[in-house]
């Protein structure tokens, strides 16, 4: 009766927008194919960022005039290399992935090869590392593809032995030891930067995996281990650690570029000089359209165009996870998680040596970074993002039923099969996977083996427990009886 009455009073539009906002937000996000058509946009905006910004960072380099060359030559090469990168994400978006899947061995193997051949007189030689394919005016690098065929046959591997992941030696062979090839032969080329990414590729393998935390403390441990021994045997890597320990010490030699990139991004301030305007192009800053096209982003467009590829990239870390999430087959699981981390990772590599945070690796800046295979590659990852955001439940169900829509329709793309859990074994549900296909919990795994175990130690394990002789006497017996 005395108590105070509720305030029925509308809120102020300051106070709604925010909330309406939210709900919109949300609710376009729980659409169907609201991930694809994200992956789309992502792979179309960078892809559009880095044509733009490789003309500006190209023009320099490129002119010759005793050569003949234009400054729209290294241009030209891009929207080649972008061209191809369209055709390989149209097909790893249109192929079925369980074909991938079974591709993955094939691939593997092949990888490991062209790894070996590269390091015979077939290769070529370039920016002091061996590590190419040089046919006239074509070129490939294997190291890209090795990255791919690790992310795919390993997601393979792991899911096929989930059952028995508790198990280190499981856990283990033969992913790790494959991986421990491939970092050998690269850098044997040597290629500081590919070892770094492949490294990322099988980190992320095992923790999507669901590897014990204490497996990383040790790869880690190792890894640091391993990065000083490599520094110390050759002079031109512990020359790149003094430089990042005290980049003043050499300015113009070792400490040149990390000086440089600096230099322009203060120079790029808020806003920027505007596209075209900047000056580290102008041989300032080695290699810009390569390794270090972030600075000329910082130079050109300043802090908000740095900020907007920092926000492109944080959004495709939310997507990717969130397609790992929401698929329920475990090896879409793995490839999804482990593909994301691969990029996001790449490019956080790529910034931090910009900015001075990291010792430069020569890692290029995925989609935005002048390169061949390398742009090729990342547009085929994206590619197989978008198949796997396909291949979600909700995405399944609307594709089968709705049909494919504007951009199903534009790619001509199939619609996606539902997935469908392994088959039972007799006496129940496949040991290690739990419902929905999603893979049952370690402790769970490891009980189950220690039971299968119990089992076949038994001494009646696989025997009857009464004769045959004594079963057929018994129901002779009953026929009588009755």
């Amino acid at each position: 009766m005395g108590g105070r009455t509720p305030d029925r009073r509308p809120r102020a539009r300051s106070q709604r927008r925010p909330v309406v906002t939210r709900t919109a937000l949300t609710a376009w996000l729980s659409r169907p194919l609201a991930d694809f058509h994200l992956i789309l946009a992502l792979c179309g905006t960078l892809g559009a960022l880095g044509i733009v910004m490789v003309l500006s960072a190209s023009s320099v380099a490129s002119f010759d005039p005793d050569g003949g060359s234009s400054v729209y030559a290294l241009f030209q090469r891009h929207l080649v290399f972008i061209a191809v990168g369209a055709v390989a994400f149209w097909l790893c978006v249109r192929v079925p992935l369980a074909r991938v899947r079974t591709l993955s061995a094939t691939a593997m193997v092949l990888s490991l090869g062209m790894l070996a051949l590269v390091l015979t007189p077939l290769g070529a030689h370039r920016n002091g590392s061996q590590g190419w394919f040089v046919v006239g005016p074509l070129s490939l690098q294997p190291v890209e593809l090795a990255k791919v065929a690790l992310a795919l046959w390993g997601a393979h591997i792991l899911v096929v032995k989930y059952e028995v992941l508790h198990q280190w030696r499981h856990l283990l062979v033969p992913v790790v030891p494959a991986a421990l090839v491939m970092f050998a032969l690269v850098m044997a080329q040597p290629d500081l930067g590919g070892t770094i990414t492949l490294a990322v590729v099988l980190l992320a393998l095992l923790w999507f995996a669901g590897a014990p935390k204490r497996l990383f403390a040790m790869i880690i441990a190792g890894a640091v281990i391993g990065a000083v021994v490599l520094a110390l045997v050759e002079p031109y890597r512990l020359e790149r650690v003094t430089s990042f320990l005290n980049p003043d010490a050499d300015p113009l030699g070792t400490g040149m570029q990390a000086n440089q990139a600096l230099y322009a991004l203060a120079d790029g301030g808020l806003l920027g000089k505007g596209l075209g305007q900047g000056q580290s192009k102008w041989m300032y800053l080695p290699n810009v359209q390569h390794d270090f096209i972030f600075a000329l982003i910082g130079e050109e467009l300043g802090l908000v165009g740095c900020l907007v590829v920092l926000g492109l990239f944080g959004l495709l870390c939310f997507i990717g996870l969130r397609i790992a999430i929401r698929n329920l087959d475990p090896w879409i699981r793995i490839v999804a998680g482990t593909l994301t981390t691969w990029v996001v990772s790449q490019a956080a590599v790529n910034i931090g040596y910009v900015v001075g945070l990291l010792p430069v690796t020569g890692v290029t800046l995925p989609m935005i970074s002048y390169g061949g295979t390398s742009l090729v590659v990342t547009m085929a990852l994206f590619g197989l993002l978008a198949n796997c955001a396909r291949h979600e439940p909700v995405a399944v169900a609307a594709l089968r039923t709705q049909g494919p829509g504007k951009f199903g329709r534009l790619m001509r793309l199939p619609a996606p099969k539902p997935y469908r859990p392994p088959a039972r074994r007799r006496g129940g549900t496949r040991t290690g996977v739990g419902r929905a296909g999603r893979p049952a919990p370690r402790a769970e795994r490891a009980g189950r083996a220690v039971a299968g175990e119990r089992r076949r130690g038994a001494p009646e394990y696989g025997r009857r427990t009464t004769p045959r002789t004594t079963t057929r006497r018994t129901t002779a017996a009953r026929r009588g009886r009755r």
